[in-house]
């Protein structure tokens, strides 16, 4: 691998009485697409400043290949940043702003002219390095933003909210090309952004933060289906939450939990858990089942519950059903539209319906010992 690799040790950062970044620390591997993913005002682009060298921490350090970094100014760094508002020059041609780092260098023309076409191609613009960026689209721009910071070699590419300013589809588009060139050219990315499809779709890992801290980091499988805490598992997708009390355990894998309206439930004893305890849990609205009849065959530990459908919101590809299951209970439940025909009989509005899951997917994420 040709990348760094990062570690931020204790790193802190202090606006008056307010604390942006708060003791955090992490290491990412060279070469790993690492994304920093909270909502905003959490700290993730201070934090991703700090390491681009145009912050100042308040205490901490940040190392790259085991070298403190913070005494350097940013262009010492060997790290580039690509901005959300993309900060091209409007008076230079694409050609211009992708060779303006060359050119800072004192590289030779013909130098200069290889590179910057090498790095057009790499970024899918070949033959546009005499417009200007006024005659581009979003998508475009950025790829000269990219092109730009990657000509100047960085061994860490800092990306700050890259696709925030472009529409839906074309943000997609650009995460499978962003991908491609992580890929290709196999630096390391830190890549922020608020946008947890974003995250969980290019990362290798991804850093959870709120209120300057990390709350978790692992693989975007690790941070779907195992959330660390309650804010993890409901700032990334949906979550049903559940609040119950720990009846017994009924064998070495699974207990019996004890819920105010909805009776006993069973649940994976994903966590060290004894009677007594009070326990949060969660169940992703897409394991979820729902018909209209009682389920007559059910494998493995399962519960059901029975409900009336409060609300359905149609999607395209699925279905959301709030189901009722009583006067302070509501639960979420997906359901993707796998066929145009169907002899099943679709759950309407006021409807009463049966749902169930598997004991395994209710995962457990607060514990209060009783």
């Amino acid at each position: 691998m040709i990348g760094s690799a990062v570690k931020v040790e204790r790193v802190c950062k202090v606006f008056g009485n307010f604390k942006a970044v708060n003791d955090v620390s992490f290491e990412i591997k060279k070469g790993e697409f690492f994304s920093l993913l909270g909502p905003s005002g959490c700290g993730k682009t201070t934090l991703l400043r700090i390491i681009a060298g145009f912050e100042d921490p308040s205490s901490g350090a940040v190392f790259l290949d085991d070298n403190n970094v913070i005494p350097l100014p940013a262009n010492k760094r060997h790290v580039n940043t690509v901005f959300q508002n993309y900060a091209l020059f409007p008076h230079l041609t694409v050609f211009e702003n992708v060779a303006f780092p060359l050119r800072l260098k004192k590289v030779k023309e013909s130098s200069i002219r290889q590179q910057v076409n090498e790095y057009l191609e790499l970024v899918k613009l070949p033959g546009e390095g005499a417009k200007f960026p006024a005659q581009l689209s979003g998508g475009q721009k950025q790829r000269v933003a990219i092109a730009r910071a990657l000509i100047n070699q960085p061994r860490v590419l800092l990306l700050d909210e890259p696709l925030s300013a472009l529409d839906a589809k074309l943000r997609q588009h650009m995460l499978i090309e962003l991908d491609s060139i992580h890929d290709k050219i196999g630096i390391t990315f830190i890549y922020v952004t608020h946008d947890q499809q974003e995250a969980l779709s290019v990362s290798d890992r991804v850093a959870v933060m709120n209120q300057g801290r990390i709350h978790q980091i692992g693989t975007p499988f690790e941070i779907y289906e195992s959330p660390a805490d309650s804010f993890v598992a409901n700032f990334i997708g949906e979550s049903n939450f559940i609040n119950g009390k720990v009846l017994e355990k009924t064998d070495p894998e699974h207990a019996l939990i004890e819920v105010e309206q909805l009776g006993n439930i069973k649940v994976y004893l994903g966590k060290d858990l004894n009677p007594g305890d009070r326990v949060r849990l969660t169940i992703r609205p897409e394991k979820i089942h729902l018909t209209k009849e009682s389920p007559e065959k059910l494998y493995g530990e399962v519960n059901v519950l029975k409900g009336i459908v409060d609300e359905i919101i149609y999607t395209g590809f699925q279905s959301k059903y709030f189901v009722k299951i009583s006067d302070s209970v509501l639960f979420r439940v997906f359901k993707q539209h796998r066929k145009f025909f169907t002899d099943e009989i679709e759950a309407k509005w006021k409807d009463e319906v049966y749902i169930w899951w598997n004991c395994k997917d209710s995962y457990i994420v607060e514990v209060e010992k009783g």
